[in-house]
């Protein structure tokens, strides 16, 4: 792969030298910048995503160590990922999937589904491969979210896996020590997959944002990943749900 283009943080020593972090959902949004934070701390980065040319491009920039394309949700190609891994990970953080947002009435059975798989399913697939190749003290992180925490019509799906996902995380915590397994609960973070989402009301729901939260911004990926490279060095931490909303649950939806 190409040199990365991530500069070093000035000022301190790089927090994860000498490690390796593996980053599935890697080539863009929150797990592109979850990867260029890892690198700028000096870890050796694998990247996975579905689309090839995407993750191709990603790969290069990052200057990683192995890109891999696969459907994460398919639990042989998981499996098969995690056998063919040049040697022990130090990390591995999921943000593969996105919410799923609509009636019961208007999705069939293989788009329920899909929506479970792509978060509780995966979650299991990933923590079942784990052990062997995640060095003892090592870490999972997954992806939640906070706004499933208030129900309404066509959020039945994503407030089940957001109520799911912190207990989930928890059990695992227990039955894969000594690594370690915590969750990151975004609100709304600016990312292309949020203006696919929105579309046309994407600009209004930012300055909506800029409003009312108490940070008084948007969050942003850079916000999700430097809480991901702390959770991941942190060795104290597991078992855990962290918040990242800018106070997003504190003010009026």
């Amino acid at each position: 792969m190409a040199t990365a283009n991530v500069a070093p943080l000035p000022g301190r020593e790089p927090e994860l030298r000498g490690q390796t972090v593996v980053v599935i959902g890697g080539s863009a949004g929150i797990g592109f910048e979850v990867a260029r934070r890892a690198r700028a701390e000096g870890a050796e980065l694998i990247v996975a995503a579905r689309d090839t040319v995407r993750l191709r491009h990603a790969a290069a920039e990052l200057g990683a160590q192995t890109a891999a394309s696969f459907d994460a949700t398919d639990p042989a190609a998981l499996e098969r990922f995690f056998r063919e891994l040049p040697g022990p990970v130090d990390h591995v953080m999921v943000t593969a999937g996105r919410p799923r947002y609509g009636r019961l009435a208007d999705m069939d059975y293989a788009e329920m589904r899909e929506a479970i798989d792509e978060h509780l399913m995966q979650t299991l697939e990933v923590a079942r491969n784990a052990p062997g190749r995640v060095r003892p003290g090592g870490s999972l992180v997954f992806m939640g979210g906070t706004g499933g925490r208030r129900p309404g019509p066509g959020r039945a799906i994503v407030s089940a896996v957001t109520a799911a996902m912190p207990a989930l995380v928890a059990g695992l915590a227990l039955e894969l020590a000594p690594i370690r397994v915590n969750l990151i609960a975004p609100g709304f973070v600016d990312t292309p997959l949020s203006a696919t989402l929105l579309g046309d009301e994407l600009d209004s729901r930012r300055r909506q944002l800029r409003d009312t939260l108490p940070i008084g911004r948007v969050v942003g990926p850079a916000d999700v990943a430097a809480l991901a490279v702390h959770v991941m060095t942190n060795t104290a931490l597991t078992g855990a749900t962290y918040d990242i909303d800018g106070g997003q649950q504190l003010v009026a939806a």
